[in-house]
């Protein structure tokens, strides 16, 4: 709590006013919102005179509208105590903070441990989303003010715009401090699932900034001693790495240096995380998350197969696809077959997104080939060759008709004796977790049946891939 001297006010809650003199008819100075600090200067009455130091002007206010509170250390462990109290009470993000900083100035520095910071993050992380969730019911002042008086505290918001609207994210510097500082399992779990949260990530950031990210994000994960923690911590914990690591497969994949171990160490992770939730445990709550995580392992599931983008491979007996280096960042897809090479391909088509060489699926009959290409992290398309009268076509078909958030489509297998392809989607749309097994027309990839389960569609059930059936995580 800001303050120059040993004993300050909040507002404690709603709204208090500060006026020119210590009369209710007197002109005002100021709304002071819940958790802003007075400096408490003396006392006139029913009205104490103060100073606000962020608003830089001195005042009285009804002693009955603030609560005094000293900043000695024999005051710590009282400050404290209503931490702990709002730190579970919504709507009391401002006050929380306020009182958070009270106590850190004073308590002696040698009893300050994590669990203060973490009561800070987690009020500052709850305004974040209070405010961001605020924006669709129309505009909210005390929201703004509350901000505002967070802000004064020196608690940083982080904004950037995504879907048509402001997100708002608290910067993380309480929930570093947690990791850096003696505190439980529990408080260093819930510090790290705030500092890695995927809609935090600014869309803004370079490349170069987001790879950085995204290993420091799995390495604070890793970071978590999981023994000790209960089930739906560490399912809370396991989804996170599964969408982190998915993640730094694609980023890895884009850097060939790294080369294919590391690519496929990294995919071969997620899927194990993913691997390791316990549904038993899974809080109703988790449910979109658990959709989320395995969205994104989808999207990333073939860089944990040989054949990584602009390695060299032979032209097959049949039908196949063969990969050549195009502009800076490009790679260049080409349809072989026994008579057309490299450099006399049936059809070449370019891309800057990653094109996983080990997902082509040649047709039977060697008129068609589907070829999975990767262009973010979390978005995966299906590419079709197609023989026409007039030669080969390429359609690129998306994880969803509409705009997606995240998704993927893949081949699952083909019809026997038709020119028919499965294909599983997943995908979030406008907030809601989609998953359709399909039957698609290979002539006009229309989609001419689909269900939500493989079982429920009979052909799909009896003409799945084995090979899709044994990677895929779109059935789990």
């Amino acid at each position: 709590m800001r303050s120059h001297s040993r004993s300050a006010g909040a507002a404690p809650a709603g709204r208090s006013r500060t006026r020119g003199s210590p009369r209710e008819s007197a002109a005002q100075h100021a709304v002071l919102w819940q958790g802003d600090s007075l400096e408490i200067r003396g006392a006139k009455g029913d009205y104490l005179q103060v100073y606000d130091h962020r608003r830089e002007r001195a005042g009285y206010v009804l002693s009955s509208q603030v609560r005094p509170q000293s900043l000695k250390p024999e005051s710590a462990p009282e400050l404290l105590a209503v931490v702990r109290f709002l730190r579970d009470t919504p709507g009391e993000e401002s006050l929380g903070i306020s009182y958070a900083a009270a106590y850190l100035k004073a308590a002696p520095t040698e009893a300050i441990d994590g669990e203060v910071f973490d009561a800070l993050g987690t009020f500052a992380e709850r305004l974040a989303r209070r405010a961001t969730g605020r924006q669709a019911k129309g505009p909210d002042t005390a929201v703004g003010e509350h901000l505002e008086v967070a802000a004064a505290y020196g608690v940083t918001m982080v904004s950037f715009e995504r879907d048509e609207k402001i997100q708002l994210c608290y910067d993380g510097d309480a929930f570093r401090r947690v990791l850096a500082l003696p505190a439980s399992d529990l408080q260093k779990a819930l510090a790290a699932l705030a500092l890695t949260r995927h809609d935090c990530v600014s869309p803004r950031l370079t490349p170069v900034e987001r790879f950085a990210l995204v290993n420091w994000r799995a390495e604070v994960l890793d970071r978590i001693d999981t023994s000790r923690l209960p089930d739906v911590l560490k399912n809370r914990l396991h989804l996170r790495k599964a969408g982190v690591w998915a993640s730094l497969a694609w980023q890895r994949a884009r850097r060939s240096e790294l080369g294919v171990a590391a690519v496929a160490e990294a995919a071969n992770r997620a899927v194990d995380e993913l691997a390791l939730i316990k549904k038993s445990e899974l809080a109703e709550t988790d449910a979109a998350t658990y959709s989320d995580a395995a969205i994104r392992v989808g999207a990333s599931r073939w860089a944990a197969e040989p054949g990584l983008p602009l390695d060299p491979i032979k032209a097959p007996v049949g039908l196949g696809v063969a990969t050549t280096p195009g502009e800076p960042g490009e790679t260049c897809v080409h349809l072989v077959d026994a008579r057309h090479d490299v450099k006399n391909p049936l059809l070449t088509r370019c891309t800057f997104g990653i094109v996983w060489s080990a997902s082509a699926a040649a047709h039977p009959q060697g008129v068609a080939l589907t070829l999975a290409v990767q262009p973010l992290d979390t978005w995966r398309e299906m590419w079709v060759f197609r023989q026409e009268p007039t030669g080969w076509i390429v359609d690129v078909v998306p994880p969803a008709t509409d705009t997606p958030d995240l998704g993927y489509v893949e081949f699952a297998g083909w019809v026997p004796g038709h020119t028919k392809l499965l294909a599983a989607r997943e995908a979030k749309v406008d907030g809601r977790y989609k998953i359709r097994f399909e039957l698609v027309n290979l002539s006009s990839l229309e989609v001419e049946r689909w269900a939500d389960k493989p079982s429920s569609l009979s052909v799909f059930y009896r003409s799945q891939a084995p090979a899709w059936k044994a990677r895929t995580v779109s059935i789990r």
